[in-house]
């Protein structure tokens, strides 16, 4: 069984991502809730467009930050919907 991974991930607007995977799938993921209900000050600074803007895929996963600041599941991706971090 392949492991399910990130391919792309284009822009849409707002906080949102098309994120496209390994099995042909793509999801349309609005970050904004979670980025807005769950303030951590490693992840605030995504708050602002520009920075959330600077995504990129690596192994595939949707990371930002040069240490992979912000990073979710690629399940949730897959499912559409962010799930609130536990600390």
């Amino acid at each position: 069984m392949r492991t399910l991974a990130v391919t792309d991930a284009e822009y849409v607007g707002d906080y949102r991502l098309k994120v496209s995977f390994t099995d042909g799938s793509s999801q349309l993921v609005d970050f904004g809730p979670f980025l807005q209900n769950h303030p951590h000050p490693q992840h605030n600074k995504y708050r602002q467009l520009s920075n959330f803007k600077r995504f990129r895929i690596e192994r595939g996963n949707v990371v930002w930050g040069k240490d992979w600041d912000l990073i979710f599941p690629v399940s949730q991706l897959h499912q559409g919907c962010i799930a609130p971090a536990v600390y």
